[in-house]
């Protein structure tokens, strides 16, 4: 028998909702965008790293794109890119020239500016440093692992009771425009804390019936990976061989008579 997971059972409308309201309960006030903007070094309270100079082909791209644009602005980014990677095949060998004894000179500036960088940072930095790259070098790894698994059609969870209560909330109580989303879903969560056991119960028992078909339908799903090769969206529990059956003591003597 092959199950299918449903948000909710009441319609497609709060399962949408509750998409909606899935990552809202997940997020908060964080700095994640400074971070993005910044450097690693920068991030634990260093100077940027000098940066490496634009080889021959990129300063070309660099000064050619203004006047390309110039003589037509409607000119995609994509279509600019292949255009000059064109002209880069048959450019002047005079051009050419200058932007490599360019490029070599800053190289040996950058090569300078580097080695001073690197001899000043302390080994507690540069573990710091090489911890924050296997963390991006991980993120990297589990997103890729996500967007796998997606396309591979690996069951959804079903929501918990409190994710199916905000989005009824949505229906029965929505955003006013004096609310932000964040005062409305502090609100809601605030009404759910309120709510006696029985009212709760509504809608854990609703995510406990849609997390039963869950877990057969992913057990299905994980039995369907395993014989398709894909081991690693498999979770690492199920790959794991149960211990055999110790035999029993006076079987044991038996098999030794014998």
């Amino acid at each position: 028998m092959i199950y299918t997971t449903t948000l909710l059972s009441r319609g497609s409308l709060i399962g949408s909702l509750i998409s909606k309201v899935r990552p809202l309960a997940a997020a908060s006030i964080s700095n994640s965008s400074v971070h993005q903007s910044k450097t690693l070094e920068e991030q634990v309270g260093l100077p940027p790293r000098p940066k490496k100079p634009l080889t021959p082909y990129f300063r070309f791209m660099r000064e050619m794109r203004p006047k390309l644009l110039a003589n037509d602005p409607k000119k995609s980014a994509i279509e600019i890119v292949q255009e000059l990677s064109k002209r880069w095949v048959d450019v002047d060998p005079k051009l050419k020239e200058r932007l490599q004894t360019e490029y070599k000179k800053d190289q040996e500036t950058y090569m300078e500016l580097r080695t001073k960088y690197e001899s000043k940072l302390t080994d507690e930095q540069r573990a710091e440093i090489k911890q924050m790259k296997q963390d991006i070098s991980d993120a990297k790894e589990r997103k890729q692992l996500r967007k796998r698994v997606k396309e591979l059609g690996r069951p959804k969870k079903p929501a918990s009771a409190f994710l199916r209560f905000v989005a009824s909330e949505r229906l029965n109580s929505p955003q006013t425009l004096q609310q932000t989303y964040r005062e409305w879903h502090q609100k809601a969560t605030a009404k759910w804390t309120r709510l006696s056991d029985e009212e709760k119960n509504v809608y854990l028992q609703e995510s406990r019936k849609e997390l039963d078909h869950y877990k057969k339908a992913i057990s299905i799903w994980e039995e369907k990976m395993i014989r398709l090769g894909h081991i690693d969206v498999v979770r690492s529990g199920i790959l794991i061989d149960p211990p055999e059956p110790k035999a029993r003591k006076s079987q044991s003597i038996k098999e030794k008579l014998v």
